[in-house]
């Protein structure tokens, strides 16, 4: 559809019914609202509403299914699949409303939030989400997508924690979705992100948790291989209470970064264990043996300092990422992944290896879509990208999806970007028999598939 096709009285129409702003690509404004923390590429909507509140949601799923418009939707634009060339973009980043339930031990969450304020406001109860490593990502569609977070190994996915979900779908209804009132929407929602309508709210489960022992141990290049070779050995060593992850990293030589880490290639432990200092530091003594370490900043904490474990960058940037859901890891495949992107490699990427299993390979109370259960760890390759775009470092990034084939179960939505979330790519993350219904339930709830946008799940026939 052309954007001169949606004519001026529809548009004014539309910016008189909805609380939140209306943006076309002439507008002041267009550029700031469509762009999220993935710069790589970013959405050219025709129209952009910046919700509020359900009720503009469902005014623009109405106007996008009136005018024709395909519907995209973006709260901070951490995973964003293939970019939109047109449509109808609903931004969730003002809807940032947070409920707590002490007694029940749950909160409602808005579609904006992210998990810092979900975070900070369970804390104040002494309770805790099942949030993920970096606290400025997007509590809703990290949870929808299956959510590997700090505490995974010991209480599992976030999506399985889900209670309820209030969700505009296709038809422009304001729907609340519980396993009890419609238990095959729920199962789809849960796992297919936003294929089945845009969330509003979600309704999640907390744990008690108030701190832990945990945080990260920097190693200098000349000790990656050892490290990872001890690393692969732990982990199938450790209680369920332990979640870690190692990531190699490339680190810039710029003030802003510690003195040791500076224009070294490094690797960064993180550990996130539940359970006292001394039994956590009788647990990562294997690590420590390895060799002397650059920073080494592991002990208690709060659990509202948790994100300082990954550390993550907040400040958006491009880039281009590759991973694999895998069954196991074995010492030559660590090693021709270290050739292709490791220390001296020609190609300057960050790998990392997420340790997966124990509660994360437990089925659910509540069956959803998520697949994958079986794997053991998450490889992935990450490039930040220049000017010349993604096109210089494809070639690597095939090389590693060719290194992991042989080990890899599939994929996680989660970890599918830009032109690696096409249809082919987001097949992989479900099981055979759960992408049929997934495609069968879409034809039941978006025949038409408005919502197609994201990482797209086709509808049956």
């Amino acid at each position: 559809m052309n954007r001169a096709d949606i004519e001026a009285p529809a548009l004014d129409a539309l910016r008189d019914r909805v609380k939140g702003p209306v943006f076309r690509p002439a507008d002041e404004g267009y550029d700031e609202e469509r762009s999220g923390y993935q710069t790589a590429d970013r959405h050219r909507p025709d129209v952009v509403v910046g919700a509020v509140d359900a009720e503009d949601v469902r005014v623009a799923v109405e106007f996008a299914g009136e005018h024709g418009l395909p519907v995209a939707v973006q709260a901070t634009g951490h995973g964003l699949p293939l970019a939109a060339d047109g449509g109808l973009l609903v931004s969730t980043r003002r809807m940032t409303e947070v409920q707590v339930d002490p007694d029940r031990a749950t909160a409602w969450l808005a579609a904006g939030v992210r998990w810092a304020q979900v975070v900070q406001e369970t804390a104040k109860h002494e309770l805790a989400p099942l949030s993920g490593s970096a606290p400025h990502v997007g509590a809703v569609s990290y949870t929808l997508g299956g959510g590997i977070g700090l505490l995974a190994r010991k209480y599992g996915y976030a999506v399985d924690r889900v209670r309820a979900i209030e969700v505009v779908t296709a038809d422009a209804r304001l729907r609340l979705v519980t396993p009890d009132s419609d238990p095959d929407l729920f199962w789809a929602l849960c796992g297919g992100r936003a294929n089945f309508g845009v969330v509003t709210r979600l309704e999640i489960g907390l744990v008690p948790v108030t701190r832990l022992y945990g945080g990260g141990m920097y190693f200098d290049a000349e000790h990656i291989p050892a490290l990872l070779e001890t690393y692969r050995q732990w982990v199938t060593t450790v209680p369920d209470e332990l979640t870690s992850s190692v990531a190699m990293v490339p680190m810039p030589d710029v003030p802003a970064l510690p003195e040791p880490l500076r224009g070294r290639h490094i690797a960064h432990v993180r550990i996130a264990y539940l359970g006292d200092a001394a039994e956590g530091e009788r647990l990562v003594a294997p690590l420590r043996e390895v060799g002397p370490r650059l920073i080494d900043a592991i002990g208690e904490l709060p659990y509202t300092e948790s994100g300082t474990i990954h550390n993550e960058p907040d400040r958006p940037a491009p880039y281009h990422s590759t991973h694999a859901l895998l069954r196991e890891l074995d010492p030559a495949t660590i090693r021709s992944v270290l050739e292709l992107a490791g220390p001296g490699a020609p190609d300057a990427c960050v790998l990392e290896i997420r340790h997966l299993g124990g509660a994360l390979a437990e089925p659910p109370a509540v069956p959803n879509s998520v697949g994958h259960r079986e794997a053991t760890f998450v490889l992935a390759m990450l490039s930040i990208l220049d000017d010349a775009g993604a096109d210089p470092v494809l070639p690597a990034h095939r090389r590693f999806a060719d290194l992991v084939a042989p080990w890899s179960v599939g994929t996680s939505v989660n970890f599918l970007y830009g032109r690696n979330a096409a249809d082919e790519e987001v097949r992989t993350a479900y099981r055979p028999a759960d992408l049929r219904r997934l495609t069968e339930l879409k034809a039941r709830y978006d025949p038409a598939n408005l919502f197609r946008l994201n990482h797209n799940i086709p509808p049956a026939g």
